[in-house]
């Protein structure tokens, strides 16, 4: 009896022996193989990279230097003030080609034919008098087509040359000096956009200033032409007909 008693403990141990050594021999490889090695993404960074093979970590990231001269812009303000540019000129180029066809230059020279310190304001042949100084009228109102060139009548600085001059619209006025004598004259109902000279600039007899139209206290195309000489009001076309030529 006693030897029995004494086997069935050494059984038992045997048992949880080999039970221990089955479970250790199951286990211990695979946490060994669960275990990270040395070599192992030890960051959430990291193991995207091993995932992604693409991810660059923040502290890792540089800016790659750029050249002003391969972009027109490089913020949302300068696109949008670079798009606004673009369309500010593309705005005037239309408005500028829209006006232009309004010229009726055909047939017409750019400078007032003649040789004289006088010229007459529109060309010869395209216009008529349908209106002259009295009754409260200044000038002579010559009829022409809209469009048709206007020169200056004598060189010397422009006075005054505006979109919007009281009833006169768009016009252009000049200071001049012809034969020792103080002479003022003035261009009115042009075309809108179609002045060529600006206040405080030089001109030459004969010299393109603007085109015909109809804008201001105006009921047709025609020019308003003034005189002044040394302060008084003279009858535009008789001083025409004995100065210019």
């Amino acid at each position: 009896m006693s030897a029995r008693k004494a086997v069935k403990p050494l059984r038992s141990i045997a048992i949880f022996g080999a039970v221990g050594a089955l479970v250790a021999g199951i286990a211990l490889p695979a946490f060994a193989s669960s275990k990270p090695s040395e070599a192992a993404p030890t960051t959430v960074q990291q193991l995207a990279a091993v995932d992604a093979q693409s991810l660059v970590v923040a502290s890792q990231a540089t800016a790659a230097p750029l050249a002003r001269g391969t972009f027109s812009a490089t913020t949302p303000e300068e696109i949008a003030k670079k798009k606004a540019e673009e369309a500010a000129a593309a705005a005037a180029s239309t408005a500028t080609a829209s006006t232009s066809s309004r010229f009726n230059t055909a047939g017409y020279a750019l400078t007032s034919p003649g040789s004289g310190e006088v010229r007459y304001p529109l060309p010869m042949g395209s216009w008529n008098v349908s209106r002259t100084v009295g009754g409260g009228h200044n000038g002579a109102d010559m009829l022409a087509p809209a469009g048709t060139p206007i020169y200056a009548a004598a060189g010397g600085v422009v006075r005054a040359s505006a979109e919007s001059i009281g009833g006169y619209g768009v016009a252009v006025m000049l200071d001049s000096v012809v034969g020792g004598q103080r002479v003022q004259t003035t261009y009115g109902h042009m075309l809108y956009n179609s002045r060529q000279v600006q206040t405080g600039q030089t001109v030459s007899a004969g010299q393109l200033i603007g085109y015909v139209g109809s804008t201001g206290r105006s009921t047709a195309n025609h020019l308003h032409f003034e005189v002044w000489i040394n302060g008084g009001l003279v009858e535009p076309m008789s001083w025409l007909s004995v100065n210019a030529g």
